[in-house]
C-alpha cells in the first residue's frame, strides 16, 4: 500500500492550504480553544471521545484550520482516519500500514514536530500498544486521537497508556452552545451571552465555596434582556425537540430527524458498538431495559423493580447499566449519603444525555413545550446535564426522606452541599420548599438554588434561597 497516496488523499491542505477546508463550519465549539492550547503545551496524547455524530472529526479538522491560520507549515499537520476502507481490503494488515505511516512521517518531520491527528482510533486493533510504542520512543509527533465510543469503553485497553493520555469528552451541544451556534453574526446578543457567563461564573464560584462565607447580595447576576429572553424561548422549543446533534437541525422533516436519531444514536450503538466492544450477545434485552428508562427520565427506580418490570434477570440489569453509560445513552445518580463511602446500589435516578433520543425512540411529537408534565421532566434532565459539566461538582446525588425529595445535592467539597430543586411551573408556594429548607438546616448548607420557569421569579428569597429561571441557568454552562 502506498503510504504517500493515503496521506495525500486525507490531507488536501498540503496543496491548497486553508482553501481545502472551505466546507468546515465557521462555528467552533468551546472545547476547541482548550484543545488548541493543550496541543501546544501538554506532553500527553490528547484524546477526543464521545458518542457518534457529535462532531469529533469536525473538531480535528478545525484544529488543522486554526494552525494553518497561525502560520504553521501545512505539511506538518497530518490527518488520517483508521476507518479508511483501504485498511480492510483482503491481504492488508492494518498494523503494518500504521507502522509504515509512522516511519514515513518520522522521515518527513526532521527536527520539527508533526501534529498527527488519528481519527476513529479504536478501529485499529491494539491501537493503544502502537501509540505507547511511538510515544515512548520519542517520535516527533504530537498525537491527537478520537474515538466514537466514550472513554470508559476504552478503559481496559487504555491501561497501558496510563498517564500518557488527556481526554476531552465531547457530548452533544449544550443549550448554550446551541445558542452560540444559532446567533452567529448577531454580535449584540453574543456579547450579552458572554456577560451572563462571566457574572454566572462568579455566582457559581461562590456557591462552590464555604457556605459560611456566602454573601449573595454582593453578586450582581447579569439579567437577560427582553430580546435575548425571546430568542431563548423560541430556540429552546427546537432544542428540546431536536437535541444537540448538529446534523439533525437541517433535516427537512420531523420524521427524518427522528429516523436519523434512532438509527445513528440508538440502534447502531446497541446493535453494533456494544456488540463489538463489549462482546454483547443479547442486544434485544438491553434495548428493552433502555426503553424502560426512557419513559420517565429522573424518576427514582430500584434495579430489582426494573428487572421485574422488564422480565430481565436482575444480574443482567446490573450489567446493562454501565454499558448504557459507556456509550452516553444514559447517566445515573444515587441517593444522598453524608458519608462519601459508597455501598451497594439501591435506588437510582436515571437521566438522558440528550433528550431528543427519547423523542426519537418514543416518537414524541414536536410540541413538547406545550406539555407541562413532559417539560417538567425535561427541565430536570437539562439541569442534570449542566451540573455534570460544572467544575464545582465533585459528586451529584438526589435526596429523599419521608417528607419529600430534593432533585440534586451537589457535593462541592467534603461535607459541603448545594441543594438544587427544579420547579418548572407557573407558581411556587413556600410549602414547596419545606424539604429543601429542612435539608439546609440539618446539613448547614447555607444556600440553595431553585430553578424556575418564569423570569419574574428571578432573585433571592428569604435570604438563602436563590431563584433562577431554567433558560438563564443553562446559559452558565458550556
Amino acid at each position: 500500500m502506498n503510504v504517500e497516496e493515503l496521506l495525500n488523499l486525507y490531507n488536501p491542505w498540503w496543496e491548497k492550504g486553508e482553501d481545502a477546508l472551505g466546507d468546515l463550519p465557521t462555528f467552533e465549539r468551546p472545547v476547541l480553544e482548550t484543545l488548541t492550547k493543550d496541543s501546544r503545551t501538554q506532553p500527553q496524547i490528547l484524546s477526543i471521545t464521545g458518542p457518534r455524530r457529535v462532531g469529533k472529526t469536525t473538531v480535528l479538522r478545525q484544529l488543522v484550520r486554526h494552525f494553518i491560520r497561525q502560520g504553521k507549515d501545512p505539511h506538518r499537520l497530518v490527518y488520517y482516519s483508521l476507518d479508511d476502507p483501504a485498511l480492510f481490503r483482503p491481504n492488508v494488515q492494518p498494523g503494518r500500514v500504521f507502522e509504515s505511516l509512522m516511519i514515513e512521517l518520522r522521515k518527513r518531520a526532521g527536527k520539527q514536530k508533526v501534529l498527527l491527528l488519528l481519527d476513529e482510533i479504536q478501529r485499529l486493533d491494539r491501537w493503544e500498544l502502537y501509540l505507547k510504542k511511538y510515544y515512548d520512543l520519542g517520535y516527533p509527533f504530537r498525537f491527537v486521537i478520537s474515538g466514537s465510543a466514550s472513554s470508559p469503553i476504552f478503559k481496559k485497553t487504555r491501561e497501558s497508556l496510563l498517564g500518557r493520555v488527556k481526554d476531552y469528552h465531547l457530548l452533544p451541544f449544550s443549550f448554550r452552545e446551541f445558542l452560540l451556534y444559532s446567533l452567529q453574526g448577531k454580535e449584540n446578543l453574543l456579547g450579552e451571552l458572554s456577560s451572563i457567563r462571566e457574572t454566572g461564573t462568579a455566582l457559581m464560584g461562590m456557591l462552590a465555596g464555604d457556605p459560611r462565607h456566602l454573601d449573595l447580595e454582593k453578586v450582581t447576576l447579569h439579567h437577560v434582556s427582553d430580546d435575548l429572553w425571546t430568542v431563548c424561548k423560541d430556540l429552546s422549543k427546537k432544542y428540546v425537540s431536536e437535541g444537540g446533534f448538529p446534523e439533525v437541525w437541517n433535516l427537512p422533516t420531523w420524521e427524518q430527524k427522528v429516523d436519523y436519531l434512532y438509527d445513528n444514536q440508538v440502534k447502531k450503538v446497541i446493535y453494533e458498538d456494544l456488540v463489538l466492544a463489549a462482546e454483547f450477545r443479547k442486544p434485544e434485552q438491553l434495548k428493552r431495559f433502555y426503553l424502560s428508562l426512557l419513559e420517565k427520565p429522573g424518576r427514582e427506580v430500584n434495579l430489582s423493580g426494573v428487572a421485574k418490570e422488564t422480565r430481565i434477570d436482575v444480574q443482567q440489569v446490573e450489567k446493562y447499566l454501565p454499558l448504557l453509560e459507556m456509550t452516553d445513552l444514559v447517566a445515573h445518580i444515587e441517593k444522598f449519603r453524608k458519608s462519601p463511602l459508597r455501598v451497594r446500589r439501591g435506588h437510582l435516578k436515571f437521566y438522558l444525555i440528550d433528550l431528543a433520543l427519547r423523542n426519537a425512540v418514543l416518537r414524541v411529537q414536536a410540541d413538547i413545550v406545550n406539555d407541562p408534565e413532559t417539560m417538567g421532566l425535561y427541565a430536570e434532565n437539562l439541569v442534570f446535564n449542566a451540573l455534570r459539566k460544572w467544575r464545582g461538582t465533585i459528586t451529584l446525588d438526589y435526596y429523599r426522606d419521608r417528607d419529600g425529595e430534593i432533585d440534586f445535592i451537589v457535593h462541592t467539597r467534603p461535607y459541603r452541599y448545594l441543594p438544587i430543586e427544579v420547579k418548572y411551573r407557573d407558581s411556587i408556594e413556600d410549602s414547596d420548599l419545606r424539604t429543601i429548607r429542612n435539608f439546609m438546616r440539618r446539613f448547614q448548607s447555607g444556600i440553595s438554588l431553585v430553578v424556575t420557569k418564569r423570569y419574574e421569579d428571578f432573585g433571592l428569597r428569604g435570604g438563602n434561597v436563590f431563584y433562577i429561571p431554567l433558560l438563564h441557568f443553562l446559559l452558565l454552562f458550556d
